[in-house]
């Protein structure tokens, strides 16, 4: 094929990816109040499913919690005319995305493959599916662990009580989905790593030589996006270097096949 071939081949697949989305997107735009209600801002509420574990974990080893009485001041409120409107048109994108991201990467393997010769077509198939499950195991784990914590913080913490919070619904929205993307593309550190090592740009000495220094750095995030103490940071930053553990074997395993095929030439 041509480059311009390739480039009319792409606009399909990116036709195809927009496409997806935006049909999820009407769906989501369609049910947009149940979806508020049930699913965007119960991290509101004290009896969240996360508020409610923390409480009864803190009781089981007898150390008084501030979870097990969480309140949260007034209602989100909307400062803009067409303001509710916008953030429901934004949230349904944010969300069409999200739940498109497998057909997204089945596209995107779609336009790689014709150019992988058998034997990596077929051993490039799992892709979709790792891609896909550390995706969505990043989703949960920021709306079950990280959101709740960043919304207990934030809602909670004042520098004095002669200042009164009072949160714009778009400001809410708008760290909730930060946070479902940027966690969900973090977990896929590992195929990160692996498709870098395929390229030599990192090996795995690379990697372990540079551990501290990327531990610092999680922790730093860490401490940014959850309330201020220790098990916070060490819940948030304890999976992310796993990820990184699971990337230096899977950068050892690369090198060590690539080493391999240069020997038997």
């Amino acid at each position: 094929m041509s480059f311009l071939d390739h480039l009319e081949e792409l606009r399909w697949h990116l036709i195809r990816s927009f496409t997806a989305i935006f049909i999820i997107a009407c769906v989501v735009f369609v049910y947009i109040k149940p979806i508020y209600d049930h699913l965007l801002i119960v991290h509101l509420d004290g009896n969240f499913v996360t508020y409610q574990f923390f409480c009864e974990s803190f009781q089981l080893i007898g150390v008084e919690s501030d979870f097990c009485s969480l309140t949260f001041d007034d209602k989100l409120v909307n400062i803009d005319v067409t303001g509710q409107f916008t953030m429901a048109i934004w949230t349904a994108l944010i969300l069409g995305l999200i739940f498109s991201f497998p057909y997204i990467i089945y596209e995107l393997w779609r336009f790689i493959a014709p150019g992988l010769s058998p034997k990596e077509r077929g051993k490039s198939r799992w892709f979709i599916f790792l891609a896909s499950l550390l995706f969505f195991i990043g989703l949960l784990f920021s709306y079950y662990v990280i959101m709740p914590m960043s919304s207990y913080f934030f809602y909670n913490f004042k520098i004095t009580d002669q200042i009164k919070n009072t949160i714009i619904a778009q400001s809410h929205i708008s760290l909730l989905t930060n946070t479902l993307l940027g966690v969900s593309l973090v977990f896929e550190l590992p195929l990160v790593i692996y498709f870098l090592s395929k390229l030599g740009l990192i090996t795995p000495a690379f990697l372990r030589k540079y551990r501290k220094h990327a531990l610092v750095v999680v922790l730093i995030l860490a401490a940014i996006i959850t309330p201020p103490d220790v098990a916070s940071q060490v819940v948030v930053a304890i999976p992310i270097m796993i990820l990184y553990q699971i990337g230096i074997v899977i950068s050892k395993r690369v090198e060590k096949n690539l080493k391999k095929k240069l020997k038997n030439g």
